[in-house]
């Protein structure tokens, strides 16, 4: 089968929507599948970079060599360079589809050049697979637009129910998504990597020069308004713990005075990042737009308990009292008296350390690619491919 995958951002630009895809195409390129990417493009000097760190076995990521990435002219988002908006026209993905000549089209996290390859594909009648992984509509009030909420959301409606199916990764993303008229939804995870995030990597000597003797509390991902990394500034003085920040973004020098006791740790990937992660005794995770919650799930891959707001994808990560706590959304009183609960209580963050890897352990990307296999079976169907026999065996 033939498997061309839209990213709305790519390497070297590294976040969920990119790591998700990456796995996406290790996975296909294992089975047995051709696969090309069509990306924004960047800047040569930092991609090669970042692509060299994420061919080389020691950066604990797939190899990338062999799947061609068709880049597009793009331009950076303004106050937030790293993510780059593509531009061009749906006659150029028109284009670039009939060379490859795709059974599938995957498009992740579709918006501006996502929205074009599902017109193109819609177009050429080729069955279209459009991963929601990215809550834009509720950024909007957190950088100050709150007034679009619901022509972005217009927008959502009209680029996923133009696709053939509509993947979502948590029930309530699938709740928000049919609540605002959008059809033809299934339900697809994320898969973790539970060798690359295992308790084992713990380091005690890394614990012990930045915390000194003290409790570590992390957080990791982006530092940009929608993360709400500001929320943990209830945190930053709790008594015998320090605050441990993993991260890069626009908000970092911002959150560097909010927080002046904190650790930052910079943007880490790889062998590195699980090490990090495993060192933490707590997770927390602030923010209240995500639709899934990835570094949730290699928290728990690592054995550390989290402590994430009740919103989003983490409510269906989070099992209450067995592998962490979930506080109501806004409530950072609550938000510190959970931290704090596990804090000075070795027993029971122990106890929910072992439950959080039992509740991860098995969700493996093989799994879940396989479930995407699946999902593109069905969109075949939806599309009335049905009747031809090599690419339906492949699937």
């Amino acid at each position: 089968m033939r498997i061309a995958v839209i990213a709305e951002q790519f390497l070297p630009h590294m976040n969920g929507v990119t790591h998700s895809v990456i796995r996406v195409l290790e996975h296909m390129k294992n089975r047995g599948h051709e696969v090309m990417v069509v990306a924004p493009s960047a800047d040569p000097l930092q991609l090669t970079h970042v692509v060299e760190a994420f061919d080389g076995a020691a950066a604990g990521v797939p190899q990338l060599q062999g799947i061609p990435v068709h880049r597009l002219p793009a331009f950076p988002l303004a106050g937030y360079p790293e993510v780059r908006v593509a531009g061009g026209t749906v006659q150029r993905l028109r284009k670039i589809l009939t060379r490859f000549g795709p059974d599938m089209v995957h498009v992740a996290s579709p918006f501006v050049l996502g929205w074009r390859a599902i017109q193109a594909a819609h177009q050429m009648a080729l069955p279209c697979v459009a991963v929601y992984q990215t809550d834009i509509p509720g950024y909007a009030a957190r950088y100050g637009a709150a007034f679009l909420e619901d022509a972005l959301w217009a927008h959502v409606k009209t680029m996923h129910n133009t696709a053939t199916l509509t993947l979502a990764p948590s029930t309530t993303s699938i709740d928000h998504l049919q609540q605002r008229g959008v059809q033809r939804i299934s339900m697809w995870r994320r898969g973790v990597d539970a060798v690359r995030f295992d308790p084992a990597h713990r380091d005690e000597q890394w614990r012990s020069q930045v915390g000194g003797g003290r409790k570590l509390v992390g957080y990791l991902g982006r530092l940009a308004p929608e993360k709400q990394v500001e929320d943990l500034a209830v945190l930053d003085s709790l008594p015998d713990s320090r605050l441990v920040i993993v991260g890069s973004g626009p908000e970092r020098a911002q959150l560097e005075q909010r927080l002046p006791n904190a650790h930052f740790a910079g943007f880490q990937t790889g062998s590195e990042l699980a090490r990090l992660m495993a060192s933490f005794d707590i997770f927390v995770h602030p923010g209240e737009f995500e639709t899934f919650g990835q570094t949730i799930q290699e928290a728990m891959a690592s054995g550390v308990p989290v402590v994430a707001t009740g919103r989003g994808g983490p409510v269906d990560l989070v099992d209450q009292s067995r592998n962490g706590w979930l506080y109501q959304p806004g409530n950072l009183d609550q938000l510190k008296t959970q931290v704090q609960d596990l804090l000075g209580d070795s027993g029971k963050r122990q106890a929910f350390a072992v439950a959080a890897r039992e509740t991860v352990k098995d969700r493996t990307w093989s799994a879940l690619g396989d479930q995407l296999l699946e999902h593109y079976h069905r969109a075949w169907i939806a599309a009335g491919r049905s009747s031809s026999g090599a690419t339906h065996a492949a699937l």
